[in-house]
C-alpha cells in the first residue's frame, strides 16, 4: 500500500508564524519514503507521527518560499546521519537549487554536497525516485520557477499542486490522477493573486475527477471560515469527493480503495 501523512496543513505567512497548523509538508511512503515541503515544523510533525527522518530517501521542494523549505537543510543532514558517502535525492525547481534572480537560493552548497543526487525539476520534465515516477507541473505564484508534482505510485498517481493561480495550463497535467492535493489558501469570495480559493478548487476538482480532493496549505482566512464547510461547498458544487486536512492525518490506498488512518 502507498501511505500519505499530512505533516502540517497550514500555509502563508500569518499560520508559518503562528503555527496554529503546523507547515511541515507531506510524507509519502510507497516504494521510496519522499518529504515534500519540508517547511517550519517538520521535525516535531516527524515525531508526532513516530517517522525516522533517517529513512527518508528524496526531499522534494516545490518553490522558495520559508514555509516549502526552512527545514531542508537538517533533514538533508538526517539523511547522511549515520551513513559512509553521499545518499538521499534533492528535487527542486532551479531558484530553490541555484536561485533565480533575487529569489533563492534555498539550499547551501555545503547541504547539497551531502546528497548522491540534487536534480532541477520544471514543469513537463519527468525523473524518477526508484521506481516512482517525478513530473514537474506548472504554477503560477511568486515564484517563476516554481512546479507542482504528479507523483505516479505502485498504487496510482498523486497530485500535489503547489501555490499557484488557476488556469487550464495548470490543471490539464493532473488529469487522470486518483488523488488531487489543492493548496487552498483562501475560502468563498476571498481570491487573491497567486492563490487558490474555495471556488478555484471546485472547479479544480472538476476538471480532473479524482477519486478524493485533499484541501492543504490553508491560511489563516481559511482556518476561520470552517475548512470543512469550505470542503463541504467543494464537495456539492464539483461532485467530487473533498475533505479538508488536518494536520498528523493519514491515509492508505490501494487499488482496492483509500482508508483513513
Amino acid at each position: 500500500m502507498t501511505k500519505l501523512t499530512f505533516l502540517g496543513t497550514g500555509g502563508g505567512r500569518l499560520v508559518t508564524l503562528t503555527q496554529e497548523r503546523s507547515t511541515g509538508g507531506i510524507y509519502l511512503e510507497d516504494a521510496r519514503r519522499i518529504h515534500i515541503d519540508p517547511g517550519p515544523g517538520s521535525l516535531s510533525a516527524l515525531k508526532r507521527n513516530h517517522i525516522d527522518p533517517t529513512w527518508t530517501d528524496a526531499i522534494m521542494i516545490s518553490h522558495c518560499h520559508p514555509d516549502h523549505y526552512t527545514d531542508a537543510e537538517i533533514l538533508i543532514e538526517g539523511m547522511s546521519v549515520g551513513r559512509r558517502g553521499r545518499r538521499g535525492t534533492l528535487i527542486a525547481p532551479l531558484s530553490v537549487i541555484r536561485g533565480k534572480g533575487s529569489i533563492g537560493p534555498a539550499i547551501s552548497r555545503y547541504h547539497k554536497e551531502k546528497l548522491r543526487s540534487v536534480r532541477t525539476l520544471g514543469p513537463g520534465n519527468t525523473l524518477r525516485v526508484g521506481p516512482l515516477e517525478i513530473t514537474g507541473t506548472p504554477s503560477t505564484h511568486g515564484d517563476p520557477t516554481g512546479i507542482g508534482f504528479k507523483i505516479t505510485t505502485s498504487n496510482g498517481t498523486i497530485s500535489y499542486v503547489s501555490d499557484t493561480e488557476l488556469s487550464d495550463a495548470v490543471i490539464q497535467p493532473h488529469i487522470g490522477s486518483r488523488i488531487l492535493i489543492l493548496p487552498v489558501t483562501r475560502p468563498l469570495r476571498s481570491r487573491i493573486p497567486g492563490h487558490l480559493s474555495t471556488e478555484d478548487a471546485s472547479f479544480f476538482a472538476e476538471k480532473v475527477r479524482p477519486e478524493i480532493c485533499l484541501l492543504n496549505h490553508l491560511g489563516r482566512r481559511m482556518l476561520r471560515s470552517d475548512p470543512e464547510m469550505q470542503a463541504r461547498w467543494i464537495e456539492e458544487h464539483s461532485g467530487v469527493r473533498t475533505i479538508a486536512a488536518k494536520d498528523d492525518m493519514a491515509l492508505r490506498f490501494d487499488h482496492e480503495g483509500i482508508v483513513f488512518l
